[in-house]
């Protein structure tokens, strides 16, 4: 069992807790690096819902969008196999010299509970709202003080708007909605992450037939809703039961049975789930 002070970094592990980075390295002074984080599935990474393939395109997407150099993409999977044996969830972080950092933690300790009973979650103003939004870019800093700011509302997660007051993400995911006998989810082109964990659950909706409505959350959209939920690759979907807003909470059943058919896609007997590139 590997420490939790363990990584890998350029190549090696490293067992003291500690890199060294250049001080005028971009990745210290600017967050220039593309990271993502993913949810090891029995301990392997071949596995359709790891979708170890998907985090390294989208991964390569930012490299090529920025002119970036890629990594030796053998020696990432080597460092990630290698962690894997200790840590279910890995963040891989990419610097733009081909520099390969990646760390392990546990899954959080409340999942289960926040899974079944739901969150509360913070509208935060629109200022907070990432940067290069389609892309995962260690520059976050806006969205960590906003989920920063949600907690000392005593809320979980934060809801990113824009200019406009529509609804986005969490600080943490892609948000989901369901009204009206459908689910909806913000659009791409709305300024979100294109969450790889919101392409599988998109994919794997379709392949059940049913319908999925990519459209801006406006008020009255959000105000319609019967559950709401985010999703990312670790957490999975957590519904939220309570949005905390300065003209008025909103309130939504967290155990919806709508939300049973999304765990489906997570059952160890479901051999369909597709695999998204």
């Amino acid at each position: 069992m590997l420490s939790s002070k363990t990584c890998w970094y350029d190549g090696k592990l490293i067992h003291s807790g500690k890199v060294e980075v250049a001080i005028d390295d971009p990745g210290l002074l600017y967050g220039a690096t593309a990271f993502t984080t993913l949810r090891v599935y029995r301990q392997s990474l071949d596995g359709p819902l790891t979708n170890w393939q998907g985090h390294c395109d989208r991964l390569q997407s930012t490299l090529q969008a920025f002119g970036w150099k890629s990594p030796d993409w053998q020696r990432v999977r080597y460092g990630a196999e290698i962690l894997l044996s200790s840590f279910p969830v890995l963040r891989i972080t990419l610097f733009p010299d081909g520099r390969e950092w990646i760390t392990g933690r546990a899954l959080p300790d409340n999942l289960a509970l926040l899974q079944k009973n739901g969150a509360i979650a913070w509208l935060s103003p629109p200022e907070t709202n990432r940067s290069l939004t389609r892309h995962k870019t260690g520059n976050y800093l806006a969205p960590w003080l906003a989920r920063q700011a949600a907690q000392q509302h005593g809320a979980l997660e934060a809801i990113l708007v824009d200019f406009n007051g529509s609804w986005l993400e969490s600080s943490t995911g892609n948000l989901w909605g369901w009204g009206q006998g459908c689910w909806w989810t913000p659009p791409l082109g709305s300024g979100i992450l294109p969450g790889l964990m919101r392409s599988q659950l998109i994919s794997w909706l379709k392949c059940q037939n049913e319908n999925i409505r990519e459209e801006p959350w406006g008020e009255e959209l959000v105000s319609s809703f019967e559950a709401i939920a985010y999703s990312n690759s670790v957490v999975q979907i957590v519904p939220i039961h309570t949005v905390l807003s300065s003209t008025g909470n909103l309130t939504y059943d967290p155990k919806h049975q709508a939300f049973q058919q999304l765990q489906q896609l997570f059952s160890a007997s479901n051999a369909q789930i597709p695999d998204i590139r």
